[in-house]
């Protein structure tokens, strides 16, 4: 906030503006190989130049704007990764976000060129999709899951529980996470069945075959049952409207015994005063991508109080959305 007196300056606007500018060369960086030219240690424009096959000129460039940006330190004109850009940009760490890069600038990008004829309809642009496209776009999707994965797993103790229920995500990357964390876990995945395939070698490739099951069935119609300690709904609530998501919320407490964890994933917005930018961002993301609805998080809420659920707080996660924690009443 800004203290009485003080000049207002066109910084921050312009800051906003100009923002894409530093995104599209985020992206070229990553797609021609700056940043994992930079895995093994620092280098210069010229041997950067030489490992991207890019120019001098073009390398200084970008080179510079990610410097600016703070992703690379800069010191007498040698270039090094900046901690965050090591973790997840060098190819050397356990997330690797080149596909999530890729997605922004080959699918979502190109489709907020249609934002202003969604501002004025109201209608999502037109998604384009060839398989190549649908390859990228899932990649990239798969992988900013794997991100809010992994946030999730450091900021939430899965250790209490025995019994998991995951409820119609699109990733089971979550679960697997918990189960990491909780080797007495055990996992149930009520997903699409469409899904059943890709979860299965997920669980494989992870070495956790033997600790989950998978019943195939709809989202919006799955009646799971049982009496689960702990139930995820991860990105369900943004692809159905408010009729749907209260009865997937009821069906949800129905599987749950008396006082067991419900963790809701998905941006949402808020009444605060200041609203936090990502999930208001998203916002126009999922609704010009294909007219889904990031919900405010007051309604969500009211959903959750009227299905048997008690919100007990909220965690916002880095980079990732917010994560509603209730308990079954």
């Amino acid at each position: 906030m800004t203290a009485p007196g003080t000049p207002a300056t066109p910084e921050r606007i312009v800051d906003i503006a100009i923002g894409y500018m530093g995104a599209k060369q985020l992206f070229a960086a990553a797609r021609t190989g700056l940043f994992r030219a930079l895995a093994d240690g620092e280098r210069d424009v010229a041997q950067l130049a030489s490992e991207t096959g890019l120019s001098e000129q073009m390398t200084r460039i970008l080179a510079d704007a990610m410097n600016g940006l703070g992703l690379l330190e800069r010191t007498d004109g040698r270039y090094r990764l900046a901690p965050d850009a090591a973790a997840h940009l060098s190819g050397a760490g356990d997330l690797d976000l080149h596909p999530f890069l890729a997605f922004l600038n080959e699918i979502s990008y190109g489709h907020w060129l249609q934002f202003d004829t969604t501002v004025d309809t109201t209608e999502p642009g037109e998604l384009k999709m060839d398989e190549g496209r649908w390859k990228s776009f899932m990649a990239g999707v798969m992988r900013y899951n794997s991100l809010h994965a992994a946030m999730l797993a450091r900021s939430f103790d899965f250790g209490p529980y025995r019994d998991l229920l995951d409820l119609g995500g699109l990733s089971p990357e979550f679960a697997i996470g918990a189960l990491r964390a909780n080797p007495e876990l055990s996992a149930r995945f009520v997903f699409d069945p469409a899904s059943s395939e890709s979860i299965a070698e997920a669980l494989a490739a992870a070495g956790l075959t033997d600790r989950a099951v998978i019943d195939a069935a709809p989202t919006d119609t799955a009646d799971p049952g049982g009496e689960h300690d702990l139930v995820m709904v991860n990105h369900v609530i943004h692809r159905f409207d408010a009729e749907q998501n209260r009865a997937i919320l009821t069906r949800a407490r129905a599987a749950a015994r008396p006082g067991a964890t419900l963790l809701l994933l998905d941006f949402l917005l808020d009444d605060d005063e200041r609203q936090r930018p990502i999930d208001a961002l998203h916002a126009g993301e999922y609704f010009v991508i294909d007219g889904t609805v990031v919900y405010p998080e007051s309604e969500v809420t009211a959903w959750l109080e009227a299905s048997g659920w008690r919100r007990r707080e909220v965690l916002a996660l880095p980079g990732s959305p917010r994560v509603v924690v209730a308990e079954a009443v």
